[in-house]
């Protein structure tokens, strides 16, 4: 069988594709560290990547690719500081050091892989998820920088426009230039508030590839696999931070039942209804020894450490009859108090529906609703009907799955819940 240009062609943009996105975190990193500005050298990295598409193709794909991609950048950096005017004081000491380090065929090892590569991929991390961006533009930004997708597979992931997309992230580039934001790791008090801005980052990416909140997906796999790789590589960088490892036990541990979440047609299972031979047990392994290294790590609990510890009860747990809702209940209420959040109360509710009675769990519930702060979300009519069909309020129980399916996004979700009411009739 011959091979077409063609095909060939495709051939190499498909590597370019896959290496990009297991590089460009590192050659954007290694970029920001020369020019000290993370969007100039996020552009930087993408005339690389265009330089691939370019040249791979006819000329062949380099046996270290990603150390290609880093030496074109490089290339790049000292031609753009050569014609800035305001740099030209600093051109000829900086131009000769980058040559010097740059002098070598785009191929050898050494143009990559520095002493200070995974001091700079941590300070990327920090920038791109710094908290003087607005949520939304921190993941996109992140996926970008550090996930190598382009703009419209992060607007295809997150089902909004392309454009919506691309000025988020020209105004997180804007906003990150004008604050003046260092490209540093954080230190004292102020790491602790930015770490905590990178898990919210990295866990968002991957609750929407877990549950996404619209479309016509119950899951999106890649989103779950960016994340999971985004959260072993920030493990990998910051090895004493227990929440990091606690973020990826409770990552893999969820990611491990993905197969089992889903039907024949693609429609979503249930928890409880799961079969339990479909979970992933090397995922559940992995997610165990990062819920134990993150609990050595640390004589408290927080509150990634925590839910990956509840969804350790759930992974422990050979059948769903088997599993320890007691425990569950209790990790719950640790939570919620640490956390404060409503949405976890609600949880806790399901734990006590089921360690206790569904009168406990309805109470718990009715208390939420009193309270008003769960007033648009989905699930808290999704649980109380589940709570009320269990004490046979059948009419009642219709009437919660109904709501909650009129105010979910996806709709996978939104049939599963019509599913539910019309079993009731």
């Amino acid at each position: 069988m011959t091979t077409t240009p063609t095909s060939t062609t495709a051939q190499a943009h498909r590597t370019v594709e896959a290496v990009w996105r297991i590089e460009s975190g590192r050659v954007v990193a290694g970029l920001a560290r020369l020019v000290r500005d993370v969007g100039l050298a996020e552009e930087l990295a993408q005339d690389a990547l265009l330089a691939a598409l370019e040249q791979w193709p006819e000329q062949g794909v380099p046996a270290n690719p990603g150390a290609w991609l880093a030496a074109v950048g490089r290339r790049r950096a000292i031609d753009l500081i050569r014609r800035s005017r305001t740099l030209e004081r600093k051109v000829e000491e900086l131009g000769r050091d980058l040559e010097r380090q740059d002098g070598v065929d785009p191929d050898l090892e050494a143009v990559v892989e520095g002493d200070d590569i995974g001091d700079d991929l941590l300070r990327l991390i920090f920038t791109a998820c710094h908290p003087v961006i607005g949520t939304e533009a921190r993941v996109a930004l992140t996926l970008r920088m550090l996930g190598g997708l382009s703009t419209a597979e992060i607007a295809r992931a997150f089902l909004v426009p392309e454009p919506t997309v691309a000025q988020r992230i020209v105004r997180a580039k804007k906003v990150l230039g004008e604050a003046k934001v260092p490209f540093e790791v954080p230190q004292g008090a102020d790491r602790a508030e930015r770490l905590g801005s990178v898990l919210e980052v990295i866990y968002l990416i991957f609750n929407e590839g877990y549950a996404a909140t619209a479309g016509d997906d119950w899951l999106r796999p890649e989103l779950c696999a960016d994340a999971l790789r985004l959260g072993r590589v920030l493990a990998g960088l910051a090895p004493d931070e227990p929440e990091v490892h606690g973020l990826v036990a409770l990552m893999e541990i969820q990611a491990s039942r993905s197969r089992a979440r889903v039907g024949p047609d693609g429609e979503p299972v249930r928890l409880l209804e799961q079969d339990r031979s479909r979970w992933d047990r090397l995922l559940i392994g992995r997610g165990l020894a990062a819920l134990d290294r993150a609990e050595r790590l640390s004589g408290t609990r927080g509150p990634y450490t925590l839910q990956a510890a509840i969804a350790a009860v759930h992974a422990r747990a050979a059948t769903a009859e088997d599993t320890d809702w007691a425990r569950m209940a209790a990790l719950y209420a640790e939570l919620a108090e640490l956390s404060g959040s409503p949405v976890v109360e609600l949880n806790r509710a399901v734990a006590v529906g089921m360690a206790e009675s569904a009168e406990a769990g309805l109470a718990v519930v009715d208390d939420l609703v009193a309270g008003g702060a769960l007033a648009g979300y989905h699930l808290l009519p999704s649980v109380r009907g589940d709570l009320l069909a269990r004490l046979g309020r059948d009419a009642e129980a219709r009437a919660e799955f109904e709501r909650a399916a009129g105010m979910t996004g996806n709709a996978r979700e939104r049939e599963l819940l019509l599913a539910r009411s019309r079993e009731l009739e």
